[in-house]
């Protein structure tokens, strides 16, 4: 599989995520099981089966965080010299030439992407019309709701 790419604030949202489900959850998980068997018949206990359940999602959740974990590329973008251009991990101030409105991203990783924050996945229709490109410059692109014209009025790299 290849690598892909996170900028550092992802990796570590993530390794936050897989601390707090290995120290806190599944050993709560393991002890709400052991109530519900304590509880005697198995078959009819509705509180043992949302345990197992909920077992089932934790170990679940574990083990696709350690796989995303063991193939992304952490890409720090305040110590690479983009010059410049809007890269993976930049954050771009936009004018929206239709709406007449501006509006700032950061290009991320497919896993943080959360539009309502203001992070957009490198592989989206935005996001690639932006890499590569420099303030100043204006982008055409096609999304979902239409086609879209931008002006890029700042690029920074925080």
């Amino acid at each position: 599989m290849s690598k892909v790419p996170m900028t550092v604030r992802g990796a570590e949202l993530l390794r936050e995520e897989l601390q707090k489900l290995k120290s806190e959850d599944r050993p709560e998980v393991i002890q709400a099981i052991a109530e519900a068997r304590a509880h005697g018949d198995l078959k009819e206990n509705a509180e043992y089966h949302a345990a197992k359940e909920q077992q089932g999602f934790i170990e679940g959740r574990i083990k696709e965080i350690e796989g995303k974990l063991s193939h992304i590329q952490i890409i720090d973008v305040t110590e690479v010299d983009a010059r410049g251009k809007v890269i993976f991990g930049s954050t771009v101030e936009l004018y929206d030439v239709q709406a007449e409105i501006e509006t700032t991203y950061r290009i991320v990783g497919e896993d943080e992407a959360d539009i309502g924050a203001g992070l957009i996945s490198y592989t989206s229709p935005i996001a690639r019309a932006l890499i590569g490109k420099n303030e100043g410059d204006e982008i055409n692109f096609s999304a979902p709701g239409g086609d879209k014209e931008y002006e890029i009025i700042q690029v920074r790299y925080i």
